[in-house]
């Protein structure tokens, strides 16, 4: 197979021009392909007066290998390295079922080490109807929410699957191969921006589990990992709910960045924890077709396009970051917390990202010298402290929201415009400004202003605005060594540990320390 990149498309092309643009740039006559394959998709608007464009990279096999001027196009897959010499003295034992964890035991379990994995919340469908109540009737679960339970806190989310890392070993190949085997649009595949969706991610999760106690593995719910077995500087096992030992010599912490619990319980256990930086902000919420003719234009209606999406960023005078981040199209505002009495604000989208509204963060980039402390959970206390803060005893679980010409004032909005919050259970006026440090505020109005000149409307002044979110990322880091390890056979992993950002750099780092325990034991 040959490859040819950059291959530029009106977005409205069928696949007989497709072939056709081919045989005319690349001079490879449209007989001789038996087949092509997407690498990579992407959308080119900046040229939206006129046409929007997609942009491609693709593999063909052609019926005669006579182009030599083009680059092979060679697949690689991923693979697992070589197995270790010691005899593995007892089942790996993973703590927590988001990406990491998802995929430590994916790994594990296709090559024979029968991983058990311990999820404090409850199975999707279960967290789903605690989840649906919490966000219908205001009724709360701190053991079952949008944070624990089956999948982690990305289950609730748009399902992005984008990324930066680099990936020498095809293992984010592999997440993606394994997310379609399970249910997800094959799209994902090649897609410069895949996403899944909330609907289809509950179907893929509950697929992964189901895969990984096929191969052998075994998933626990209701179990939250309470304490730590260590001897000698050695892992040894965990204690369950208070209660109940499990040995193990080989502990994974996927604990995702909310198990607030847990940061405290592994500093009793002097696990080695560092401050670390992250951000915080607002919800904004804008009608979706406003955003759609700011990308668009005239071509806003075109149901190949999708839902429009965005990614703005901002250095304010005071050289502080201001960006949007997981921008959800045709999205939801949702209820976060995972603690009694306290508010946080996410967002989320179905697979079709069909709803009235759009949303996205904007988050300002908080410094550890911000956190005035040297305690390790030092970010987690101001988090906590602003989520406490926001919590209105009058109105439980409903969030605080203003128009934002009002938070450009300072002024308490009175009503809401032409864009309805989409945050339920509910909401109430307030000033944001009263919950934040002075200097998140006023990044954020310098950031929301200045973001306005590069994509028209986002500083419409009856856009509404929701407090706050405040976990982007996690607090803190969890130091491990160049064997992935904080003590021997302690493994932290995941965006809760600090080594990831999002569900795709989760899941690649699960499948790093899967790789560490393959290459010391045998199965």
């Amino acid at each position: 197979m040959i490859q040819i990149n950059n291959l530029r498309m009106a977005y409205n092309h069928t696949e007989e021009e497709l072939l056709n643009e081919i045989e005319i740039y690349y001079g490879i006559k449209k007989n001789n392909i038996e087949k092509y394959i997407i690498l990579k998709k992407s959308i080119d608007a900046r040229s939206k007066k006129r046409m929007i464009f997609f942009e491609y990279n693709l593999a063909l096999k052609l019926k005669n290998e006579n182009s030599k001027k083009y680059s092979k196009y060679e697949e690689k897959n991923y693979s697992v390295p070589e197995y270790g010499k010691e005899k593995i003295p007892n089942k790996p034992v993973i703590v927590g079922s988001g990406p990491a964890g998802m995929f430590t035991g994916l790994i594990l379990a296709e090559n024979g080490f029968n991983p058990i994995i311990l999820e404090r919340g409850k199975d999707i469908k279960t967290r789903s109807k605690d989840v649906k109540n919490f966000w219908n009737n205001g009724i709360f679960n701190e053991k079952s929410n949008v944070q624990f339970g089956e999948g982690g806190a990305g289950t609730f989310s748009d399902g992005k699957l984008t990324t930066l890392i680099k990936d020498k070993n095809s293992r984010i190949k592999k997440v993606l191969e394994e997310f379609c085997e399970a249910g997800a649009p094959k799209e994902i595949l090649y897609l410069n921006k895949p996403h899944i969706g909330t609907d289809i991610l509950k179907i893929v999760v509950e697929n992964i589990r189901n895969k990984i106690e096929k191969l052998g593995g075994k998933y626990y719910f209701d179990s939250n990992v309470t304490d730590l077995i260590i001897k000698n500087s050695e892992i040894m096992g965990v204690i369950i709910n208070n209660n109940e030992k499990l040995y193990s010599n080989n502990i994974i912490l996927s604990i995702g960045h909310s198990s607030r619990d847990t940061f405290e319980m592994l500093l009793k256990n002097n696990i080695e924890i560092h401050q670390k930086p992250f951000s915080m902000g607002i919800r904004i919420e804008h009608d979706q077709d406003l955003i759609n003719e700011s990308q668009y234009g005239k071509f806003k209606n075109d149901s190949k396009l999708g839902a429009a999406d965005y990614k703005l960023s901002y250095r304010t005078k005071q050289n502080r970051a201001v960006y949007t981040f997981c921008m959800c199209p045709g999205g939801y505002v949702i209820a976060s917390q995972s603690e009694k009495n306290s508010i946080v604000t996410n967002g989320m989208s179905k697979y079709l990202r069909n709803n009235k509204n759009s949303n996205s963060a904007v988050l300002v980039n908080i410094n550890t010298e911000d956190f005035n402390s040297a305690h390790p959970l030092a970010g987690m206390f101001m988090q906590r402290k602003i989520e406490y803060s926001s919590f209105n005893p009058n109105k439980p679980y409903f969030a605080p929201v203003q128009l934002l010409e009002d938070f450009l004032n300072n002024k308490v909005s009175k009503k809401i415009k032409n864009i309805e919050p989409s945050y339920t259970p509910g909401y109430y006026f307030k000033d944001l400004n009263e919950n934040i440090p002075n200097f998140i505020s006023e990044s954020l109005k310098e950031g929301i202003i200045n973001m306005g000149n590069k994509l028209k409307g986002f500083d419409y002044k009856y856009s509404v605005l929701t407090g706050f979110e405040t976990r982007s990322s996690s607090p803190i880091t969890i130091i491990r060594n160049k064997n992935l390890e904080s003590l021997k056979g302690l493994y932290p992993a995941g965006e809760g540990a600090g080594y990831a950002g999002g569900i795709t750099s989760s899941a690649v780092d699960g499948i790093r320390v899967a790789e560490e325990i393959i290459k010391k034991y045998k199965p």
